[in-house]
């Protein structure tokens, strides 16, 4: 007899969707600094977009999947000019404008603004373990920003603090819209049209775009096809993959871990020692996700004996 293939676990094939998005996100960072300095926030942008379209309509036709369920079709508009367009044009911009460490600060109070959104316009519960998780990487996420910007080689400006929590509540409300989507379309054709959506929208910075990318060094312009094709094409996928499969709140505290994820990339790649007060943040964000994601056990009921005397009192 045969022994039957092996199956991976749902859970397991979530948690390698979140671990991926989280990594390729972190990713991001390093490379928006080369490209982000070779090319203006809307060009940026929108090569990004083209990339990222160009992969995923590939992966579209491959898999011959057509077009979105009409039920999916209002969460992938919104969530594609609010998300894959604004998000993306408002954080290039205020990055410009604010240290990194004030930007990371700033972004990270999408996810607090997912799990309110999520509660209120999608029912979803806000369990203590998730808000004290939440706490805590919020935390973790203030001390990083304090350390990255202690170093006093930053600068920060209303416009780039408004521009930060612009994204942020984009980030936030294109993920709420996506979620319900998720229940009409693939995971692979909401982030594929999303994408094609914010591509449409950014198309007013084709002329920036193309007067730039011939001054632009090789590496510049590598980065931002890096940029389309795994923090947006792949991690996007593997995050709507994952939203399908859990709530919002609960996946938006995960990226808590970027900050921390980013500290060691950079470290790694750029050679970047972090100072021990960025280790601590870093640490504290983790302990969030940790908490947020745990689940307490449950006690099983004893197993009741199918046959026999029933066992004397007091024993």
């Amino acid at each position: 007899m045969k022994p039957l293939p092996r199956t991976l676990p749902p859970g397991f094939l979530t948690l390698g969707a979140v671990c991926c998005t989280v990594f390729a996100w972190a990713s991001a960072f390093v490379s928006i600094r080369s490209a982000g300095a070779a090319y203006s926030p809307g060009a940026l942008a929108l090569g990004r977009l083209l990339a990222a379209s160009l992969a995923l309509v590939t992966l579209l036709l491959l898999r011959r999947e057509g077009l979105p369920p009409r039920g999916a079709r209002r969460g992938v508009l919104l969530s594609g000019l609010v998300w894959f367009g604004g998000y993306t044009v408002a954080l290039n911009w205020g990055e410009r404008l604010v240290d990194a460490g004030t930007a990371s600060l700033l972004v990270n109070t999408g996810p607090i603004l997912m799990a309110l959104l999520a509660a209120r316009l999608l029912g979803e519960a806000l369990p203590p373990r998730l808000l004290t998780g939440m706490a805590v990487s919020f935390a973790g996420a203030v001390v990083v920003g304090l350390s990255m910007s202690s170093g006093g080689d930053g600068s920060t400006s209303v416009l780039g603090v408004a521009l930060c929590l612009l994204g942020a509540v984009a980030y936030a409300t294109g993920v709420v819209a996506q979620k319900p989507a998720l229940s009409f379309g693939t995971p692979l054709q909401i982030t594929a049209y999303s994408c094609l959506v914010g591509t449409a929208a950014c198309l007013p910075f084709t002329g920036r775009l193309v007067s730039e990318i011939p001054r632009a060094p090789l590496s510049a312009t590598l980065n931002m096809v890096y940029l389309g094709v795994v923090p947006t094409a792949l991690a996007f996928t593997t995050w709507t993959y994952a939203l399908a499969r859990m709530p919002a709140g609960k996946l938006g505290a995960t990226t808590y871990a970027v900050p921390a994820v980013v500290v060691l990339l950079s470290w790694i790649l750029l050679g970047e020692v972090p100072a021990r007060l960025t280790l601590l943040g870093g640490l504290l964000c983790l302990a969030g996700v940790a908490v947020s994601r745990h689940r307490p056990r449950t006690q099983e009921p004893p197993a009741t004996p199918a046959s026999g005397p029933a066992p004397a009192p007091g024993r």
